[in-house]
């Protein structure tokens, strides 16, 4: 009876764990799609989208359209800073969004991208403002000697 009793207690509690732990992931909220970027939560990453140099370029945009790449990236209300086009590496992208966000993107990347590109990433921030105000520093000291 003691061995039934503790058995049926053990069960009843691992199932309501699994309960509790499907509920909690069930309400966790999930990233705002319509976040906007502010000052106090915008970051920038900087990715690095190396292209398969052993494929044509008509392949490697075939398999992009394919994989849903035009659709997907940028993620709607994602701000790009800059996209440029390196000869021999391939694109870099610069782009500015709420960190709530960075999974999005990052899966924007892994769902679409890979194949045609290797990825990176790094995070970025302007320093014009801080480089431009050193250079006025420095300029304004060699004047007053």
């Amino acid at each position: 009876m003691q061995k039934t009793l503790k058995t049926l207690l053990v069960s009843t509690l691992l199932i309501s764990s699994a309960f509790s732990v499907a509920n909690a992931q069930s309400t966790t909220p999930s990233p705002a799609k319509n976040a906007v970027a502010t000052p106090d939560n915008a970051i920038m990453l900087t990715v690095f989208l190396k292209h398969d140099q052993s494929r044509s370029l008509p392949e490697l945009k075939t398999q992009l359209e394919k994989q849903g790449y035009y659709e997907a990236f940028p993620p709607e209300g994602v701000e790009v800073v800059s996209w440029n086009t390196v000869m021999g590496i391939g694109q870099i992208v610069t782009l500015r969004f709420p960190a709530s966000r960075l999974v999005e993107v990052n899966l924007a990347f892994e769902r679409t991208a890979w194949g045609s590109f290797r990825t990176e990433f790094y995070p970025t921030y302007d320093a014009k403002a801080i480089a431009l105000a050193e250079r006025d520093r420095v300029l304004k000291q060699r004047t007053a000697q």
